[in-house]
């Protein structure tokens, strides 16, 4: 590892140093306002005492947003309104609208996923009517059987069921009016548990409800490592710690496998035997969530097992000095993959939440590299949205770097070559199916810093959804973000409610409401409540 990242004490000495002479020099120089004399700066203070004792802070302190946030976050909440009267009117109780059509679709379980997503997503925006009428209908679900008589997906039935609805209880207030939201969550969890067969510790990927099989195949280690936030917080809520137990079982196998480069496992492992299978590294599908709760569950849990933490650290400290890439146009940064013999120049729109995840990262190890690194990472998936007809970002695309422009594809055509000459990166998949990663890092990236530019992304990205993704009765996915007149594809995924539009409004709410230094979001933008911040996470050599 690089000592800026594992050792980070000089910057932590530095902090200690700054952080009390401030505390004090607000003592010496009071202010007077009206009748109270020094009360802010006591505040402030004390407040910096605060932060320093337990660790710094995620959020720029005292952050303030500018008047028009009113005005923008109110156009995401006129998003939402008409996405779900949409919703309700045509798809109502399934799974996902189909916007072109004003059908709908079940393609998870039919248990309707998008209540399950939205749940939260209403009760931030004060849409309590609905709310109820939500959980009213999450009671009348038997989530022990699929409704489609399809095996069941645990990666997506953890993040969006049973994540969205503990979130809703617990920003409900944990009421007992609402836990029933608790017993469906455990409902389909104890059905997922079929997953881990025997003393196995990876679970399979798809069970098949009606008679408690699993689907033989690989699993993912997005899979095998996104289980533990929601895992843990049902087991907080039903007094049940088995579930935790699975989780955390899973997740350390993957940390103990043999890796393809140091901290980063193989993307697909087998879960009869446990090993890993392949030598495919990434940071995108099959991957990303795993390394992303590698950080956020000892954040979430202030556990004392480091294990967690330093493998993050492992796998960041990797990423910089083999994956980490830098385009020949624009000086963008990026985060290539790697098939075990060659560097892959390629990205996606679902590898983007990487520089949220540094942000957060980088904050809570005390560590300027990686942060700064996240904002790098963040402004380059940006740069994906602002350079499209339609400023939307495409969902995969690649670029060239001072070691090369392989992909393991077809090298680039000279359409896409005339397009990387101006923009720095080629698109590879040109539709836009209504993911929130880039998002979702403009949202990390605005909360820890303070800059308005990520405002003003924020505000482009609302307009531009206003303007390309209507459709006669909602908003819909496009096939082509570089054509301004690009045909639509008919589907609303949930997310679009459980994590575009919540990152969105969030962007422009009371800083204070949701804070990054109080909450953990799942990998579907759910937040969890957190205990107040440890001083530092991980090993420190």
């Amino acid at each position: 590892m690089t000592f800026k990242i594992i050792c980070p004490s000089i910057k932590k000495i530095w902090y200690v140093i700054n952080r009390a002479v401030y505390t004090w020099l607000l003592f010496l120089f009071p202010v007077q306002l009206g009748r109270v004399t020094m009360t802010l700066r006591c505040w402030l203070a004390l407040a910096s005492v605060a932060a320093l004792a337990n660790g710094e802070l995620v959020q720029v302190p005292n952050l303030q947003l500018p008047s028009t946030a009113a005005a923008h976050q109110k156009a995401v909440v006129n998003l939402f309104n008409v996405s779900y009267t949409a919703y309700k009117k045509y798809a109502w109780g399934h799974d996902e609208l189909r916007p072109v059509t004003e059908s709908y679709s079940d393609d998870l379980d039919g248990w309707g996923a998008t209540v399950s997503d939205v749940l939260d997503t209403m009760w931030l925006m004060g849409f309590h009517d609905w709310f109820n009428e939500a959980v009213d209908y999450v009671a009348t679900v038997d989530f022990s059987l699929s409704k489609t008589n399809s095996a069941v997906s645990v990666f997506e039935t953890t993040i969006r069921h049973v994540g969205g609805l503990l979130s809703a209880y617990e920003l409900s207030g944990q009421s007992k009016s609402y836990s029933v939201l608790v017993t469906k969550a455990e409902q389909v969890a104890q059905q997922m548990a079929y997953a881990f067969v025997g003393n196995n510790a990876i679970p399979y990927g798809n069970v098949n409800f009606a008679d408690h099989t699993p689907v033989s195949g690989l699993s993912s280690i997005a899979t095998a490592g996104t289980l533990t936030l929601e895992w843990n917080r049902l087991s907080l809520y039903t007094g049940n710690d088995t579930y935790r137990q699975l989780a955390e079982k899973s997740v350390q196998h993957v940390i103990s496998t043999p890796n393809v480069l140091p901290g980063m496992p193989a993307e697909l492992i087998d879960p009869s035997t446990g090993n890993p299978s392949g030598t495919y590294v990434s940071w995108g599908s099959g991957c990303d969530s795993y390394y992303e709760y590698l950080i956020k569950y000892p954040r979430l849990t202030n556990t004392d097992d480091n294990s967690y933490t330093n493998a993050w650290l492992t796998a960041v400290d990797t990423s910089i000095k083999t994956l980490l890439k830098y385009s020949t146009v624009g000086n963008w940064a990026y985060l290539a993959d790697y098939d075990g013999k060659n560097i892959l120049h390629v990205g996606s729109h679902l590898a983007c939440f990487y520089g949220g995840n540094w942000i957060l990262g980088g904050k809570l190890t005390n560590n300027d590299t990686i942060f700064n690194l996240g904002l790098q990472l963040t402004d380059a998936c940006w740069n994906t949205y602002a350079s499209t007809a339609t400023g939307i970002g495409p969902e995969g695309f690649a670029y060239i770097s001072s070691d090369g422009s392989y992909t393991g594809n077809s090298p680039p055509t000279p359409d896409q070559l005339l397009f990387y000459n101006k923009h720095g990166y080629y698109i590879t998949a040109s539709d836009y199916i209504m993911r929130p990663e880039v998002l979702e890092s403009n949202f990390y990236a605005w909360r820890a810093t303070g800059n308005t530019k990520y405002l003003d992304n924020a505000v482009s990205a609302i307009q531009s959804f206003q303007q390309y993704l209507p459709t006669t009765v909602a908003y819909t996915s496009i096939n082509d973000v570089d054509n301004k007149t690009s045909s639509k594809i008919d589907d609303m995924p949930s997310f679009w409610f459980g994590e575009v539009l919540k990152y969105l409004y969030l962007t422009f709410d009371d800083p204070n409401n949701i804070s990054l230094d109080n909450y953990v979001f799942n990998t579907e933008c759910h937040p969890f409540k957190a205990p107040t911040a440890k001083n530092i996470y991980g090993s420190v050599a």
